[in-house]
């Protein structure tokens, strides 16, 4: 069993052994937190023989490596009394959306184990702790063919503000924003290589490790965010028995049939949560992601099923963007989630 709790001692320590420690901008623990269990593991993965496992010399170097990995991390508070949730992240970030904020505070993933939630946070395959494959780009090396290396986008400060929504133009917030300004440095540490497209399938790969998670830890809700939309949707059509609940953060609803409607989403329940400034934003995270999950919230609640759709502007909720887990009221958005699971997240 684990008792964490607020680490004064470090500062002792540092002072005593003469160490420089820099103070965090805000403390990034609510009080103490009694956990049964914490660590880390892999799901999925495949050995393969690659030509290129290196590239420093004037040859490749031939080996069996492993690439196509899921790395999860997880939380299991000692009063584990609320469902198991699985947290992933979207494009252009890892798993630490969820373990902090910019500026310190809370992440998600402690306060819902505070909340009595085991807690899973992955970074999706080819993505953060996960790894990739660099076989492509040590050939391309090796054999001066630069046209065969795949791309791998990491987002500009530029393009992420729009797409994100931070604010009307590059630079400028809303001015209601919940977003912790002055820890755009730290924000955009976050922004993760999408190295995913090294490896044969490319998003598959973190599908496939979502079901081989729920597989080994049992039933649980996917919370997910953004990009990762289309994987729990995925995820939620192969395998509803494994799925408790569906949680959506600004990610995709759609594709969604009448046979989606009328099989896995009359099973798995939905809620679809969106933040502020989106109507009429020329975003991919505007209007058309949005009225696309209002679309799916609506069919499937036409259909006997259980679903919402969360727009946080009208439950007085105001001025987030598409990063709301980070944001300075992130935790009141967190209530909302964990009370809707209390009420309608299926049972283990």
């Amino acid at each position: 069993m684990l008792n964490l709790r607020p680490i004064r001692v470090l500062g002792a320590l540092a002072a005593a052994c003469g160490w420089s420690v820099e103070a965090p901008q805000a403390s990034s623990l609510g009080g103490p937190l009694t956990l049964s269990d914490m660590g880390s593991f892999y799901v999925g993965g495949r050995n393969h023989v690659s030509d290129f496992a290196d590239a420093r010399g004037d040859a490749g170097v031939k080996g069996t490596v492993r690439s196509s990995q899921m790395y999860v991390q997880f939380q299991i508070p000692q009063n584990s009394n609320g469902v198991p949730v699985v947290m992933v992240h979207g494009a252009n970030h890892s798993g630490v959306t969820y373990e902090t904020t910019p500026d310190g505070r809370e992440g998600w993933g402690v306060y819902f184990a505070r909340k009595n939630h085991p807690v899973y946070i992955v970074d999706q395959a080819g993505r953060g702790r996960s790894g990739f494959d660099s076989s492509a780009i040590n050939r391309a090396r090796i054999e001066g063919a630069a046209k065969d290396l795949p791309p791998i986008a990491i987002p500009t400060r530029e393009s992420a503000w729009m797409s994100y929504r931070l604010g009307p133009s590059y630079g400028v917030f809303w001015p209601d924003s919940r977003f912790p300004q002055q820890s755009l440095d730290q924000y955009f540490s976050q922004a993760a290589p999408m190295a995913e497209s090294t490896l044969p399938g490319g998003g598959e790969n973190t599908i496939e490790g979502l079901k081989l998670l729920l597989e080994k830890v049992g039933p649980a809700v996917l919370l997910v965010h953004s990009q990762s939309g289309a994987y729990g949707l995925a995820v939620a059509k192969a395998r509803p028995d494994l799925v408790l609940a569906l949680v959506s953060i600004e990610g995709d609803c759609v594709p969604m049939d009448a046979q989606d409607i009328a099989g896995p989403f009359k099973r798995v329940p939905l809620l679809s949560v969106w933040g502020d400034h989106s109507f009429g934003f020329p975003s991919r995270n505007g209007d058309e992601r949005r009225n696309g999950c209002d679309a799916s919230v609506k069919a499937i609640r036409a259909a006997g099923g259980n679903a919402r759709f969360l727009l946080l502007p009208e439950e007085g909720v105001k001025g987030n963007s598409h990063m709301m887990m980070l944001e300075t009221n992130n935790l009141q958005i967190a209530d909302l989630v964990i009370a809707w699971l209390a009420q309608n997240a299926r049972k283990k």
